[in-house]
Formats: C-alpha cells, sequence, structure tokens
C-alpha cells in the first residue's frame, strides 16, 4: 500500500513537471512569435515616411503584440516648438479613439520625468500612484499598464503606453518586448520628423517662413475640386505691403527684409485654422487661401488683418515706423469656378484697393 502511494506521489510529481515544461514551451513559442513579427514591424516602419503614417503605424504594431479588445494604447510625442507633451495616436481594441487627456496623466508624468520604463500589475496595490487621484478623461478603468520612453541616443520623443481594466495583465518580458518596439519606432518617428522638416524646406521661404508659390497653386486645384464636391465657399486673398519700395530705398533691403518677415509672421498667426495657407506669391505680396470661408468672411478677416499690421510698430535702425497693405478679395464659386479665374478676380480687387488709396480691403 506504501508503495502504490509513493508510486502515485511520482506519478504527481511527473506530470506536475511536465505541465511545467509545457508553460515554459508554450512561453518560449509565444516569446518566439513576438520577437518574429519585430522583423515585420522594422519593415512597416520603415514604409512610412510622414509622422501620422508612422504614429498609427507604430500603436498597430503595439497592438498586434499586446492589444485586445478592452486594450487601450496611446502614443505620445513631444511637440517640436513648445516641447509640451501631446497624444499623437490612440486606440482601443482595433479602433482609432479621439482621447482628450492630451498631456498624459501622473503615470505618463512618470515616465517622463525619469526616463525609464514603467510595469504596473495592479495600480491598486502600487503604491507609487495614488489611483483614486487619477482620472481619464474617457473614464476607463485601469488595473495595469506597461509604458516606455521613445529615445533616440539621449533625446526624449515621447512615450508609448499600454493599459488594460483588468491586473496583471503585463508582466516584465511584456515590458521588454515593448521597449524594443518603442526603440524601432524612436528611430522611425525621429527619421519622419526629419522628413517633415526637409519637406517643409522644399515649400517654405526662407526670408517669412510662408510656403512657396508653387505651392499654394500645387494645392490650389485640389481645394476647388474638393469644395466643388462639398458644394462650400473657399475665399482667396492677394496681398501688397504698400510703398515697399520707400523702405528698401530709405532704410536698406535688410531693413525690408524685416518688413516682409514682420508681417509674414502675423499673417502666419492670424490665418492660423485647419487648411488655411499663406504663401509669399512674390515679393512684396502675400497670398491666403481660405477653405470654407464665404467672402463676406474673407472680407471681414481681410480687414481685421489689414488694421493690425497698420497698427503695427516696426523698429527700422532705431526709428519707429508703420506699413499697411491693401487687399483683393475674390471666392469660390461666387466669383470664379476655376483656380486661374479665382487669382485673377483677387489681383483685379487689389488693383482697386491701390487705386482707392492703398490701406484697404476691396473684394469682386
Amino acid at each position: 500500500m506504501l508503495e502504490v502511494q509513493e508510486y502515485r506521489e511520482h506519478i504527481n510529481l511527473i506530470e506536475a513537471d511536465i505541465d511545467h515544461e509545457k508553460r515554459n514551451i508554450e512561453a518560449f513559442r509565444q516569446k518566439i512569435v513576438s520577437y518574429s513579427h519585430l522583423k515585420g514591424v522594422t519593415e512597416r516602419l520603415s514604409l512610412c515616411l510622414t509622422l501620422e503614417d508612422t504614429s498609427k503605424t507604430l500603436s498597430s504594431e503595439v497592438h498586434v503584440l499586446f492589444g485586445n479588445k478592452e486594450t487601450t494604447i496611446i502614443l505620445y510625442l513631444f511637440h517640436s516648438k513648445t516641447g509640451e507633451l501631446g497624444i499623437s495616436s490612440s486606440q482601443k481594441g482595433q479602433m482609432r479613439i479621439n482621447l482628450k487627456d492630451k498631456k498624459g496623466d501622473e503615470f505618463d508624468q512618470y515616465v517622463v520625468k525619469t526616463l525609464k520604463s514603467l510595469l504596473i500589475e495592479d495600480t491598486r496595490s502600487d503604491y507609487r500612484f495614488d489611483i483614486d487621484k487619477i482620472k481619464t478623461e474617457d473614464k476607463r478603468t485601469i488595473r495595469s499598464l506597461i509604458s516606455t520612453p521613445l529615445m533616440v541616443g539621449n533625446k526624449a520623443l515621447g512615450l508609448i503606453r499600454v493599459d488594460s481594466p483588468h491586473s496583471r495583465s503585463f508582466n516584465t518580458e511584456d515590458l521588454r518586448l515593448l521597449k524594443t518596439v518603442a526603440d524601432l519606432g524612436a528611430v522611425a518617428i525621429e527619421n519622419a520628423q526629419l522628413y517633415r522638416r526637409v519637406e517643409q524646406l522644399a515649400v517654405r521661404d526662407g526670408l517669412t517662413g510662408l510656403y512657396l508659390r508653387r505651392y499654394l497653386i500645387d494645392r490650389f486645384s485640389e481645394e476647388i475640386y474638393r469644395h466643388m464636391q462639398e458644394k462650400s465657399d473657399m475665399s482667396f486673398l492677394m496681398v501688397d505691403l504698400d510703398h515697399f519700395k520707400q523702405y528698401n530705398d530709405k532704410f536698406g533691403h535688410v531693413a525690408g527684409d524685416i518688413v516682409l518677415r514682420t508681417v509674414g509672421m502675423m499673417f502666419a498667426q492670424f490665418f492660423n485654422e485647419p487648411g488655411s495657407l499663406v504663401c509669399r506669391y512674390g515679393g512684396e505680396e502675400i497670398a491666403v487661401l481660405l477653405p470654407n470661408c464665404s467672402k463676406k468672411d474673407a472680407v471681414k478677416k481681410a480687414d481685421m488683418i489689414r488694421k493690425k499690421v497698420a497698427e503695427q510698430t516696426i523698429l527700422l535702425k532705431r526709428e519707429k515706423t508703420h506699413i499697411t497693405i491693401s487687399v483683393g478679395v475674390a471666392s469660390f464659386p461666387e466669383d470664379a469656378q476655376t483656380k486661374d479665374e479665382l487669382i485673377r478676380g483677387a489681383d483685379e480687387a487689389l488693383y482697386r484697393a491701390k487705386e482707392k488709396g492703398r490701406n484697404a480691403v476691396c473684394s469682386v
């Protein structure tokens, strides 16, 4: 009887060892599958040129590795100008979502400040954070998460995070894998940012920072077609700096550049709605394309910027001076049906504004 009992215990131990080895084999198999996926991640990220495509691809790849229908994946990037943290891509399951907690919560701020990866198996028992004080805008439950900074050398580009409404959804191996994906993603993001800077240099005026004329012309036909399909208004402003030659003659060409740069900056800041396009049309001329804008609204905006420019004090060789602008306005489809008709209409309206004595706005 004792021998039978010992035999059974021996069998139980062997079965336990077999189960343990099976779990190890399955975990190892999953690890092989995950790391094999990294080759595809590298290839797919390398095909992305824009920052938007890179961000979406990276979050999608993270979803393949860690996601399910309840998992939320958020990619944060630092803004190139302000340095503030902002959401670049977010999804829950396979669906893209629009989260409002743009600057991140305490978990994200911890990763940003320490530049270290973060694993929380259960937010209710992790005493580094007070989960009761951490509220997300979409009111989702967060019980576990992994997060890691996006680093290229010593430079932080942002962070990527995966959170779940269930505790112990992630382990140290998951965090290690996320960090590997983040390293690949960080290089792709830096390349996309570099590509965007190079692309902007190709379409931006070096003096004013405004778009070049050829970029405006390329966009024009697309915008007219889109507004034709949507049956919506679009307006075009042609702007000229009044008596600009006199500034060059009196103060020199360097001073003329200062005037152009100042006025160009004012236009870029004023017409900052999504889709609006401000370009240096040539010499001292500026052109503005205003999508989804009626002629009435365009004239109102043109007069507002005219007043702002006239009120702006410009210091040239220690002398305070002012400059004025004349503006011509034309709208699609009210005044024109084609790109050339719209440009010609705004140009003729600009000519009338000058004939009125300048510092004026005229429309077709």
